[in-house]
């Protein structure tokens, strides 16, 4: 039997998933009892969700530098938890690096901020919020918990975990399976020195993973939100890096992203233990492309409809994902998002149905609604 030195070799090398979160749809219930079964020493309740669900907090560390991070604000965004979770139990097999990286941090993680959205699998909370735009109001209970954890002790950095759609890519060609933000301050977008640890710590990521995924990397648009949580917290003085899990081409469960997101993860936490603070290598962050809005998921090309006159146009889908009654799995439903001229954008699967029948109930695609169309040779 060979052993394997896992203390000599890259994280990515060693990357475990957590075998008892498989889905992309994690139940809270299921999230609670694996926290309160195998991290009980590690973690506390914060408070209370709208409906009553606990949020946790997990505390690990033993170092100077002080990071705060928090995953599914939005419910229908679970590729942080999965994250959090791979990026535990891969260490656990590798203590040389768990001890090296803990012995330099100390890392507050809020598990599932959202619960009651991320059991119906919805963006908004169960009063209907959307967390993210509620910094200043205050309307919901989460961002309560999440404010007066920030205002429990100084924070050297804080990770704000977050997904974005299929839609986006590096460059009208490559999936942005991850992007990242230095957020503004300022509607001038002026780049402060908060800014530039954000920048800094963002490059060292950039330059780990841009051989992995090559050309699947952006940069998030450092447009200036009002309300946004991310933009207020760096605006009062306390560095905050966005993270943005996106599509993977073929891999509508996020299964690639999810990998590439817990490798992310570390590399980040290992950027802030050594940089602590440091802005060196910040401009590499400007390397990065931005993300461009190219894609749909399907594109049906010269789709002729059955009309009394010749009409010959484009059809582009979207998947809606949807959490069914009964089901450990979230379901992709398609949705016709645009008809006509669709040159502008491309589509993951592009169909094209030249010399096909269009089948329908009704002669065109209906906007906004389920597909219900079939196109046959």
């Amino acid at each position: 039997m060979t052993l394997v030195n896992y203390s000599t070799m890259n994280f990515e090398q060693i990357y475990l998933e957590n075998p008892n979160f498989p889905n992309r749809y994690i139940s809270p219930e299921k999230l609670f009892s694996y926290l309160q079964t195998n991290l009980a020493d590690y973690i506390q309740e914060i408070g209370k969700s709208y409906l009553e669900k606990p949020i946790y907090k997990l505390s690990i560390g033993t170092g100077n530098i002080n990071i705060l991070a928090w995953s599914q604000m939005h419910g229908n965004e679970s590729n942080a938890t999965h994250a959090m979770l791979d990026l535990l139990i891969t260490l656990d097999k590798a203590p040389a690096l768990k001890g090296e990286l803990f012995s330099n941090i100390k890392l507050d993680f809020i598990f599932m901020l959202n619960p009651d959205g991320s059991e119906k699998w919805t963006r908004l909370n169960a009063s209907d919020i959307d967390l993210n735009r509620d910094f200043h109001n205050e309307s919901s209970k989460e961002i309560k918990f999440l404010k007066n954890t920030v205002a429990s002790k100084k924070y050297d950095y804080a990770l704000n975990l977050h997904e974005q759609r299929t839609i986006f890519t590096t460059d009208g060609i490559h999936p942005a399976t991850l992007s990242f933000l230095a957020p503004s301050e300022n509607v001038e977008r002026t780049v402060t020195d908060n800014r530039k640890k954000c920048m800094a710590v963002i490059a060292e990521v950039y330059h780990h993973l841009k051989e992995l995924i090559p050309n699947q990397i952006g940069r998030y648009s450092d447009e200036f939100y009002p309300t946004s949580t991310g933009d207020n917290f760096i605006k009062a003085g306390m560095p905050t890096i966005l993270f943005e899990g996106g599509h993977f081409v073929d891999d509508y469960t996020r299964k690639g992203t999810r990998k590439y997101y817990t490798i992310a993860l570390y590399y980040a936490l290992k950027a802030i233990s050594e940089l602590n603070s440091d802005i060196t290598g910040w401009e590499a962050y400007l390397e990065i492309p931005e993300n461009q809005e190219t894609h749909y998921d399907i594109v049906y090309r010269n789709v002729k409809l059955n009309t009394d006159h010749e009409c010959i146009l484009d059809v582009a889908v979207q998947y809606r994902e949807i959490m069914e009654e009964g089901k450990d799995e979230i379901s992709f439903v398609p949705f016709v998002m645009e008809v006509g001229d669709v040159k502008k954008r491309k589509g993951w699967l592009e169909i094209d149905c030249t010399g096909k029948k269009f089948i329908s109930v009704t002669k065109y695609p209906k906007l906004d609604a389920v597909v219900e169309f079939k196109i046959e040779d």
